[in-house]
């Protein structure tokens, strides 16, 4: 009876911590969030979601159904401006990833300092945050893929079936959501099948995880069928599924530039400027050489590795946005180093210390703009926008005071005057629009 006791005041105490994290975290967001009106991809999707769009015209890879229909949800509640609720659904998105992140650490490393530094390195990683407070679909992906690798890890510890059925539902979701999701996918597909081997399960139950995938991925399964059917094209379709209209090419490049493997190190130095970057050396070989769980580390390694490859050799103007799923991953190996060199040194003070370093990060993003600008560092992008600072849009993840776009729409719209006509580009139209 003590042990049960013990066992319910422990869970009394994570749920509360979990809980304590996920507030902190919305009021975290919510506070930075942009105010309204987006430029380029955000707007396109407050635009979307307003004329009930699930589709988009950029290939079924670039539909995002389930996110649209979210924000379709979201569009009915009566109070408050429309686009400034849109983009609130990236910030609760991210507050709950951030939420379960601190969970999943946890509950693999069985104690709550690791978390807490897990998360609030998380929490304040530059790509992450930039798009957890716009309209993206990035974050609502990040959700998904932390809350998958919670239920797994619940799997490897209970061996309950009903995980494996969670874990299912919740990647077909992630599915409808972004595409991208389907590289952690096969690595499920395979320990699944490597379950089926060890005689852990029985063909029944990958039945019925495929149905239950299937189900959860029905938005994007949907637009798949009625192209299909609308255009008699089966291999159009399928290419457009997976790459889009325009990105094959993107998606199948295996050549990696020096250019782009010194910028995959500034995107990686950008998200954690901080000396708790150690931590993520030293927690590689803590979980491939000490910790439990060893099957669960694997799968980790595994999505971790495979994420990496991906947005690394991905040429598209926004790579370093395709690297959240790999900063997903991260703080988990963060926090394995800490709890390793926690078991060696003083935890409290070295707890203490990472809380600090983990705050680094802020201090930086506030400086690095006008840093960039003296030092006439060249940000890539390749047209003047009015009313944006390229170096503080993107440089500076918070957006709360970004109302750029709605100036500028404002303006142009009462220069042009009547009967006038504007030719906009894909960043600024959609302000116009809205």
């Amino acid at each position: 009876m003590q042990q049960d006791n013990s066992s319910i005041k422990t869970n009394t105490h994570t749920a509360l911590y979990y809980f304590v994290v996920l507030a902190a975290a919305i009021v975290f967001y919510v506070i930075s969030c942009a105010p309204g009106a987006m430029w380029q991809d955000g707007g396109m999707y407050q635009y979307r979601i307003w004329h009930n769009d699930i589709e988009g015209r950029l290939g079924l890879a670039l539909a995002h159904p389930l996110y649209h229909l979210v924000g379709i949800a979201v569009k009915q509640i009566p109070f408050g401006d429309f686009a400034y609720r849109i983009n609130l659904i990236s910030a609760v998105s991210a507050a709950i990833a951030v939420a379960n992140l601190f969970l999943l650490i946890r509950l693999w490393l069985g104690t709550n300092w690791p978390a807490i530094i897990g998360a609030a390195i998380f929490a304040v990683s530059h790509t992450f945050w930039q798009h957890a407070v716009i309209a993206e679909v990035y974050t609502l992906g990040g959700m998904f893929l932390i809350t998958e690798l919670l239920l797994l890890l619940q799997y490897f510890r209970t061996e309950q079936k009903k995980y494996l059925y969670f874990l299912a539902v919740t990647n077909g979701l992630a599915i409808a959501n972004h595409v991208w999701a389907s590289i952690a996918m096969a690595c499920y597909v395979v320990f699944i099948f490597w379950l089926l081997f060890k005689k852990r399960i029985r063909w029944s139950d990958v039945a019925a995880t495929a149905g239950l995938w299937l189900l959860g991925a029905l938005p994007y399964e949907y637009l798949i069928i009625k192209a299909a059917i609308q255009t008699g094209d089966i291999t159009g379709t399928f290419a457009s599924a997976v790459f889009g209209q325009n990105w094959n090419s993107a998606v199948l490049n295996t050549r990696i530039t020096g250019r782009m493997l010194k910028e995959n190190l500034m995107f990686f130095g950008l998200n954690y400027p901080t000396p708790n970057i150690l931590f993520f050396f030293i927690g590689l070989y803590y979980a491939c050489r000490v910790a439990t769980d060893r099957a669960f580390t694997y799968v980790l390694l595994a999505v971790l590795f495979l994420y990496f490859v991906f947005a690394a050799r991905y040429t598209v103007p926004d790579r370093y946005a395709f690297f959240i799923p790999f900063y997903c991953l991260v703080p988990i190996f963060f926090a394995a180093g800490f709890e390793y060199l926690s078991k060696k040194y003083n935890r409290m003070y070295l707890g203490y210390a990472a809380l600090i370093f983990a705050l680094i990060p802020v201090c930086f993003y506030a400086v690095a703009p006008t840093l960039a600008k003296k030092a006439h560092f060249n940000l890539g992008t390749k047209r003047t926008i009015p009313y944006r600072d390229d170096y503080a849009y993107f440089l500076m993840p918070w957006q709360n005071g970004n109302n750029g776009p709605e100036r500028f729409a404002v303006e142009a719209l009462r220069t042009a005057g009547d009967n006038a006509i504007i030719y906009a580009e894909g960043t600024t139209v959609y302000p116009l629009l809205y």
